[in-house]
């Protein structure tokens, strides 16, 4: 999953960025508007954490206006001070998903991340399906064919991630991306490897993972 927070407290951004990448999510940072507006309308973010106040030409609420005019659907948590019910109602008014107050605690910040992630792909409570495969992203557990099956941490963010787009054909550069940080060592047949190593480990052949010849893999 990637994140990109959007954060001109230096000491709070690098907090978030240090504790979202523990968690295993990719965690893109911006200081100011005007770089925050130029990653999202390139990049392809999967939540953005976006505080009210920012230097730049746009502001946070103005940063929503302009994606949601765009037809951005990226789930947007606003973080910031501004906590009256009247700056609540703007910001989710505007666009946002949600709305957390600072000081904040990290555990209900992660659980408001996890909420959000779920929302857009209508998937139910804590736990990812497919026939026979269940993953609960809370407790890490992974139960194919009602039996345990052990993962490393990666390849548990790389079966998250194709679980929380089912259907949806993923290329090898979306599954880089979203899975793993820019490290120059990190190849497509990094993803390639991964893959061979999950069905091993919770399915024969494309019984979970499937290959689309010349465009990627899904879970259906």
């Amino acid at each position: 999953m990637k994140i990109l927070v959007v954060e001109d407290e230096q000491k709070i951004a690098h907090s978030l960025e240090k504790g979202l990448t523990a968690e295993g999510y990719i965690v893109d940072l911006a200081e100011e508007g005007d770089t925050a507006e130029r990653l999202v309308k390139d990049g392809n973010y999967d939540l953005v954490i976006l505080d009210w106040m920012i230097p730049g030409k746009y502001d946070g609420p103005a940063l929503i206006a302009i994606w949601r005019e765009r037809g951005e659907q990226v789930p947007i948590l606003m973080l910031t001070a501004r906590t009256t019910i009247g700056d609540r109602v703007q910001g989710l008014d505007i666009g946002a998903d949600d709305y957390l107050s600072k000081p904040f605690s990290y555990d209900e910040l992660l659980a408001r991340i996890r909420a959000l992630l779920r929302r857009p792909k209508a998937h139910s409570g804590n736990i990812l399906t497919t026939d026979k495969l269940e993953l609960n992203t809370i407790s890490k557990e992974i139960i194919y064919n009602k039996k345990p099956v052990s993962l490393t941490a990666k390849e548990f963010q790389l079966l998250e991630y194709l679980l929380r787009h089912k259907g949806e054909v993923l290329s090898k550069e979306q599954l880089l991306d979203h899975v793993w940080t820019d490290e120059a060592r990190v190849q497509h047949n990094t993803v390639e490897t991964f893959v061979a190593n999950l069905r091993k480990k919770i399915g024969p052949g494309e019984a979970v993972i499937k290959t689309v010849r010349g465009y990627g893999y899904k879970v259906s």
